[in-house]
This record gives C-alpha cells, sequence and structure tokens, in this order.
C-alpha cells in the first residue's frame, strides 16, 4: 500500500471519527431490539427502538439478524448522535440488516425531534400517497387465494404472483406453459382490473426466464421480478431482448457499486433494493443513481409493518419510484400481530393508494408490549 493510499484509507480506521457526544439531548441513552417471528408464516424481521437523552424514542426495522450482530450496534450507537447517521453506516458495514434498522430508527427519533414526518425530513413528498403492491403468500393459485383476498378487502389493487419452481424433469415448453396458466388462474381470481408483478425469486435460468418473459408478454405484468440471480450484463440481455416486459432486480444486493454496475449494463428497468437490508437514506442515494439511468425504484420488503410505514414515507420522497410492496399474511394470526404492532394502523389502502400520514415520524406510535409478546428475543 503506497504513503497516499494509507493516508486516504486512514490506516484502517473510519477517518475523521466523530467523538461522543455530551448532554446533547439527540445522544443516544437507550437501545433495545427484538427479533420478531410472525406466528404463521414464520417471517422474521429485526426491530430497534433508540431513545435519546432528551427522552425522544424512535423505531427501525430491518430484516433477521443474529443477536452477537445487534450486540455490536449497540455498542456502535450509544452515546453518538441520531444525526451521525453516516458514521453509524460505516460502522455497521457487514450487517446490513443491523445498518438498515438503527439507521431508520434514527431517522425517526430525528423527524420526531423536528416534529415533522420522515418524507419532510427526507426532502418533501413528491406525491401525497402511494400506490400499493400486494405481496401475496403461496406457490399457486390455491394457496394465494387467502392472501389475495385479504388485499383486496384491504384495498390493493396490484400484486405480486410467485411463479412455479422448475423440476430438472420438466421439459422447457411445458414448464413455460405451466407459468402462463398459473398466472392466468391468478388473474381470474383477482378480476380483470388487478395487476400482477411475476416474480421469480431470481430462481430460473437467464434461458428460462427469456422463454417466460416472451410466454407472458400479452399479458402486460407491470414487471417480471428478480427472474435470475446471474446478473452479469450478457445474461440479462438475454432476457431484455426477447421481450418487452420491465425487468425488476436487486432484492439481494446491498453494494452501492453493485448496483451501479446493474444500472451500467441497462438491463433492468426497475431497482428493487430490499428494505431490510438497505436503510432509507441509503436507498434515496441509489434512487438518485437510478434517476440518472431513467431507471425507477421499487423497494422489495417481505417485513414487519413498521418497514411497511418506513417505504411509504420513502416512496413520497422519490421522483421515479414505482408501488410500496407491502406483505399480505394469508393467516389471521399473522394479520392481527401486524396490526397489533403498528398500535392498530392498518396497511391498507383505498382504490390502490395508501395516503401520506401527517405526523411526526413514522406517524404512528410502535406498541412495544406487542414486540414483547411476539418476539424470539429481546435484546
Amino acid at each position: 500500500m503506497t504513503t497516499r493510499s494509507r493516508k486516504l484509507r486512514g490506516g484502517g480506521s473510519i477517518v475523521f471519527a466523530p467523538p461522543a457526544a455530551e448532554n446533547h439531548p439527540l445522544k443516544v441513552a437507550q437501545f433495545r431490539a427484538w427479533r420478531v417471528r410472525e406466528p404463521v408464516s414464520n417471517r422474521r424481521y429485526t426491530v430497534v427502538r433508540l431513545q435519546s437523552q432528551g427522552g425522544i424514542v424512535g423505531h427501525g426495522e430491518g430484516g433477521p439478524a443474529p443477536a452477537a450482530e445487534i450486540v455490536a450496534a449497540r455498542a456502535a450507537v450509544m452515546d453518538r448522535r441520531a444525526t451521525e447517521s453516516e458514521y453509524i453506516r460505516a460502522a455497521l458495514r457487514g450487517a446490513p440488516a443491523l445498518e438498515a434498522a438503527v439507521s431508520n430508527a434514527m431517522l425517526d427519533l430525528v423527524s420526531r425531534a423536528k416534529n415533522v414526518p420522515i418524507y419532510r425530513y427526507l426532502g418533501g413528498p413528491v406525491r401525497f400517497k402511494a400506490r400499493l403492491l400486494g405481496h401475496l403468500e403461496g406457490a399457486t393459485a390455491a394457496e394465494s387465494a387467502p392472501s389475495l383476498e385479504r388485499a383486496k378487502g384491504h384495498g390493493i389493487e396490484a400484486f405480486t404472483t410467485a411463479a412455479p419452481i422448475r423440476d430438472a424433469m420438466i421439459p422447457l415448453r411445458a414448464y413455460v406453459d405451466l407459468v402462463r396458466q398459473q398466472y392466468a388462474d391468478m388473474q381470474r381470481l383477482a378480476g380483470a382490473s388487478a395487476e400482477w408483478v411475476l416474480d421469480a425469486a431470481g430462481a430460473m435460468t437467464p434461458g428460462e426466464a427469456a422463454s417466460v418473459a416472451v410466454a407472458l408478454e400479452r399479458s402486460h405484468p407491470i414487471w417480471f421480478d428478480e427472474p435470475t440471480l446471474v446478473t452479469t450484463q450478457d445474461a440479462l440481455a438475454k432476457i431484455v431482448d426477447e421481450s418487452t416486459i420491465p425487468i425488476g432486480l436487486g432484492r439481494h444486493i446491498t453494494d452501492m457499486a453493485a448496483f451501479q454496475s446493474l444500472l451500467a449494463g441497462g438491463s433492468v428497468n426497475i431497482v428493487r433494493p430490499d428494505l431490510g437490508l438497505n436503510s432509507l437514506t441509503k436507498i434515496k442515494r441509489l434512487a438518485a443513481v437510478a434517476e440518472t439511468h431513467y431507471v425507477g425504484i421499487a423497494p422489495f420488503h417481505n417485513g414487519g409493518p413498521i418497514g411497511s410505514m418506513a417505504g411509504i414515507h420513502l416512496n413520497a420522497t422519490i421522483l421515479f419510484a414505482y408501488a410500496r410492496q407491502i406483505p399480505v399474511p394469508a393467516s389471521d394470526r399473522d394479520a392481527a400481530m401486524r396490526v397489533e404492532i403498528a398500535s392498530g394502523l392498518k396497511e391498507s389502502g383505498d382504490k390502490g393508494f395508501f395516503a401520506l400520514l401527517n405526523r411526526p415520524g413514522l406517524g404512528f406510535e410502535v406498541n412495544e408490549r406487542a414486540l414483547d409478546a411476539w418476539s424470539e428475543e429481546r435484546i
């Protein structure tokens, strides 16, 4: 390593680390975390609670995280000001679920301290309602029906549907017909006015995805989500060149450079960072980069209600934002749990849209008793 590169890297330490806060109202004085699991679906996520020296509380959600990472996050956050988000982001690099949860909790705390909603703290809204995309449970039309009915009852009019997993013994033509038939079954269940995203969850090869895209082109999905985990330019070009269906990618990516490479390849239409692995501020930066490539952004979300509401705030501040994904449980127990955590606030809309909440922070109070009741572990 040269002298110049050593200086730039700061000898491997965090450069310009700020001193710990002393007697400041935004100094983090308490840190708590819950590892939450929904009783039927087993959907897991981590909720972080920060309390400032001035008594203000903020909550944030991230993906599932091990206890050791939570303990390390507490050590990094305590006695820091809630405005030191970039320092915390650097300190928690390598633990993306905790980075997202802690950064979002800091954002909620500071927004409440300023008495503004998160979307105003992030720069103000470009729209005052978010289009909802119901993320349905179930691998088949029959399995997805309860989740679909709940979503329709909640005023959601756009949905994801899972693509069948291909058995190696099934010929490609038969597999494509199976995907097309299941997609048609879901369309019939929801009605003619419903719109769909086909979710492959990265399970297809580029060749399979290209054949499926051609077969479904006339059905006009909103986009084809995560068709493959192979994100090389030539592999994605194989899919894009065969059809006009927009392609959504990125739920497994956390590195900004990897997102930039994906955008530079020109084979993605909608960037899909996971809200459980990327903080609101990080996704907002990514949206600015995507905008220069004329690419939209629609964060992936399969976590809890705190993440759902945080994503709606984010959606309001991004010009090229698409629909806001909301998990829709098939189970009544899971659905009731989510409403309980959000103190009665439902993840529902009116004619497909959720109106922004004009209240400080997230816009609702998190029910910590519900978190205690439904968590696998409190740390």
